[in-house]
């Protein structure tokens, strides 16, 4: 049994310096989508129950296996959201869309489910996304399907792989679904109990099973841009021709539905090798969702990219924070008088625009044992004040990468650091 102090399995603690790494994934996520109009939602971490089932669909495996669900002290059913879309669109419909408004919004945050953790897979695991709702354009697909691409070259991810579908619109879906239990009979008795169920209740999720038996079924099933009707095949054309305009990559990948049902139109993802079997980075599509209390469905499209998998793709590219962040500065304070006047030196330096990390000897060691703390501290500069430097105004500068140093004047120390953060940086010294 793990330790009491250990977190959950499946949820994890993050230190610097890989918190340094999510930093660059929020930030990106904030610089490149508001470049195309998205502005930040923030949603609570639970919402009730039927929002999620009402929205992600009551057969898929994150309602039926996977959701946090538990009951309040007024009896009502609440949910840890499992996804990003269903709350974001519980927002945005709490907010009010006027007809032909369209809200651009980006969320990120933690998500949980109750998966066997695996790879990149916790059950508090992180989410980036995005949502794009109130518009009906094909050419909408293609903008959000290019700014997550351009959101992955900014994170430094390169080599991932466009995938394309479409899953058409609700009246096709008969003739479609027809056609793949024509395909799947024959094959039921090798595949799992759930696609065997599934081939009556909703025959398009045996396309996402992960089953190798049922993956094995899934070769040669028709292709549904193949089956669907006018309309949906020339939204379609239309998302691909945008794709080209824009310079976006992509494969046609005829059997990918996205594991949700709330999609209509197109379905996309990303795959990335450095993932290894489980290759999917992001994914999306357009979607139509029904939300409790709200007369019509919400149009949109969007995509939501998990965190974890982001960085293990940066990781595999040989991107990844190389140690804890130290200091710039470290004033080593020797003396009674020199420790709070060392205190107040260094709230000085932060606040300079030199924009500094900086940190003080507060302790009254001796100068060695200061000196040891400014190399584990990776310090740049250590800042020597004793009594007498104090006395005279002074302040001793250490270079730490080549051990010169040099007494200065108290008065000129910002103009010192700068003209030293100026000059190009030398190798490490040994303590």
């Amino acid at each position: 049994m793990a330790p009491a102090n250990e977190p959950l399995p499946g949820t994890s603690d993050l230190w610097e310096p890989e918190v340094t790494d999510w930093v660059l994934l929020e930030q990106a996520a904030r610089d490149v989508f508001g470049r195309y109009g998205y502005g930040e939602l923030r949603t609570p971490i639970f919402e009730r129950t039927d929002v999620f089932v009402r929205s992600i669909g009551d057969d898929t495996e994150v309602v039926q296996k996977e959701m946090y669900t538990f009951e309040d002290r007024g009896g009502r059913s609440l949910t840890l959201r499992p996804e990003g879309t269903a709350g974001a669109m519980r927002a945005i419909a709490c907010h009010g869309l006027a007809d032909g408004e369209q809200l651009r919004v980006f969320y990120m945050g933690p998500m949980f489910r109750g998966e066997r953790p695996a790879a990149g897979r916790r059950r508090q695991f992180h989410q980036v996304g995005v949502e794009a709702v109130g518009g009906l354009e094909p050419y909408q697909d293609a903008e959000a399907i290019a700014m997550l691409v351009h959101y992955l070259e900014a994170i430094g991810v390169s080599g991932g792989r466009v995938r394309l579908n479409s899953r058409g619109l609700p009246e096709d879906r008969a003739a479609v679904s027809a056609a793949m239990r024509q395909h799947f009979a024959p094959r039921a008795q090798d595949m799992c109990p759930d696609c065997q169920r599934r081939l009556d209740s909703n025959v398009w999720r045996i396309l996402d099973c992960k089953n190798a038996a049922c993956q094995a079924a899934v070769e040669g099933a028709p292709k549904m841009v193949d089956l669907l009707g006018d309309e949906s095949r020339g939204f379609f054309a239309a998302v691909c021709r945008g794709l080209d305009q824009l310079g976006v990559a992509y494969e046609l990948a005829p059997r990918l539905v996205r594991g949700l049902d709330y999609y209509v139109h197109t379905v996309f993802e990303v795959v990335h090798s450095g993932l290894g079997a489980q290759d999917a980075l992001a994914g999306g599509g357009r979607y139509r969702i029904g939300l409790p209390g709200v007369k019509r469905p919400l149009d949109g499209v969007g995509f939501a990219a998990g965190m974890e998998r982001l960085l293990m793709a940066r990781e595999s590219l040989g991107l990844k924070a190389a140690g804890r962040p130290g200091a710039d500065v470290f004033i080593v304070a020797l003396g009674d008088e020199a420790i709070p006047a060392g205190l107040g030196l260094a709230q000085a330096l932060r606040r300079t625009d030199l924009g500094l990390r900086v940190l003080a000897g507060l302790g009254g060691r001796s100068l060695k044992a200061q000196m040891r703390a400014a190399h584990r501290e990776g310090a740049r500069w250590a800042l020597i004040l004793g009594d007498n430097e104090l006395a005279a105004g002074t302040i001793v500068c250490k270079t730490m990468a080549t051990s010169q140093q040099e007494t200065i004047r108290r008065d000129d120390l910002v103009d010192w650091l700068r003209q030293a953060a100026a000059a190009p940086a030398a190798a490490a010294s040994t303590p």
